[in-house]
């Protein structure tokens, strides 16, 4: 089997793992095209060594739009790269409305011997897009043999769209190799405390719908006890952050660690005592995954968190933690302060967690889902 993927997430090479574990579980030959200097959403330029198991077939090529995850385009002459290639089967690991999807998916219809072709997409709020994004997506639909949606609510909005063909759910896996429990004297010389302190972890974007509102003033109520919070992103909301927490007196019990790169979180989560995500639903967004609930529950630390979007499913299906009601700062309140009283309420669910992410979202789970739906996209039998 001769599988493509496409993915400007994987110019941060350890996305590339999940594709490198297909190529390992079924031996294919996996080939990644990622764009060249890739400009992330936290400024950075992303411009490292592929991943070791994919080493020898990484390309990275020149985009136009760079940093714009849906409107950027690869400058390359697709269809000559696809019919000298031959591939099986093309994966785009991008929306079906994005301009990268539609480019490739149109060379390879013009191919004589077209490969099964599939997307991905993490969008779980019906949207009617504006031309020509709307006619890209129609066509991108009727042109795919599978999708990889990250969760089911996103599954339902693309039959609802319209998409009739094999739907698989691939949530955004984690590494088991890099997410785990660190010893306590590694995570306490990362993360400093004092005896019997409480150490909340806060990872993600530093902007308003991420509920920063709701936990500052959930964290002036809990000043009896005994805590400290470590902020781990940066955002535009970061300085409005700081004085909510200064004016309600407790800004210096909170930790700011600015921007972390991806491979070092697990040792910060680890060093946590459990992980808050009080995400708010905006009009046009609510969560889609929350990939650090997943993340925080494979280092052995619990989650508190909203019910805005695909959090409470995760927290429910996983049994890691506690959910309150989005925006509900007694609520919040409420949870912390049980979870930062009761140590064990943190251990049960830490376990019930750590195991259930382990055998549904871990890198050979998840792999194992896709390798499989491609190949009855390709007509071949899984093994």
């Amino acid at each position: 089997m001769k599988l493509l993927v496409v993915s400007h997430s994987c110019a941060e090479p350890s996305n590339q793992r999940l594709f490198s574990e297909i190529q390992a579980i079924r031996d294919w030959e996996v080939s990644l095209i990622v764009p060249a200097n890739w400009h992330d959403e936290f400024g950075n330029i992303l411009d490292k060594p592929p991943h070791p198991g994919l080493m020898q077939r990484t390309e990275k090529v020149p985009v136009f739009g760079n940093g714009k995850i849906i409107l950027h385009v690869y400058l390359k002459a697709w269809e000559k790269f696809l019919r000298n290639n031959q591939f099986d089967a093309i994966y785009v690991n991008h929306e079906p409305y994005a301009l990268a999807t539609a480019q490739v998916c149109q060379a390879n219809l013009r191919l004589p011997k077209k490969a099964a072709f599939g997307f991905y997409s993490c969008q779980n709020i019906f949207k009617r897009y504006p031309l020509p994004f709307r006619w890209l997506e129609r066509k991108v639909y009727r042109s795919s043999q599978f999708a990889f949606p990250i969760t089911p609510a996103v599954a339902e909005v693309l039959r609802e769209k319209g998409f009739t063909r094999d739907v698989t759910v691939a949530p955004l896996p984690f590494d088991p190799a890099h997410y785990f429990q660190r010893g306590g004297a590694a995570n306490e010389t990362l993360v400093p405390r004092q005896a019997r302190e409480t150490v909340i972890g806060f990872v993600g974007r530093i902007v308003d719908e991420k509920g920063l509102r709701t936990l500052a003033a959930a964290l002036v109520s809990l000043s009896d006890l005994q805590w400290k919070l470590v902020v781990i992103g940066t955002g535009s909301f970061e300085q409005e952050f700081r004085s909510l927490l200064s004016a309600g007196g407790v800004l210096d019990r909170c930790v700011f660690q600015g921007f972390v790169p991806h491979e070092e979180t697990p040792r910060f989560l680890s060093a946590f005592d459990f992980l808050v995500l009080p995400s708010e639903t905006q009009a046009n967004w609510k969560e889609q995954f929350g990939r650090v609930i997943t993340e925080s529950l494979a280092c052995g630390r619990p989650v508190i968190g909203s019910d805005s979007g695909e959090i409470p499913n995760l927290i429910r299906l996983s049994g890691g933690g506690l959910i309150f009601p989005e925006k509900n700062i007694v609520e919040l309140a409420k949870a912390m302060r049980l979870m930062i009283i009761t140590p064990s309420l943190r251990k049960e669910c830490a376990m019930a967690g750590d195991s259930w992410v382990n055998q549904n979202v871990s890198l050979r789970a998840v792999a194992g889902r896709m390798a499989s739906t491609i190949e009855r996209a390709t007509g071949r039998c899984a093994n």
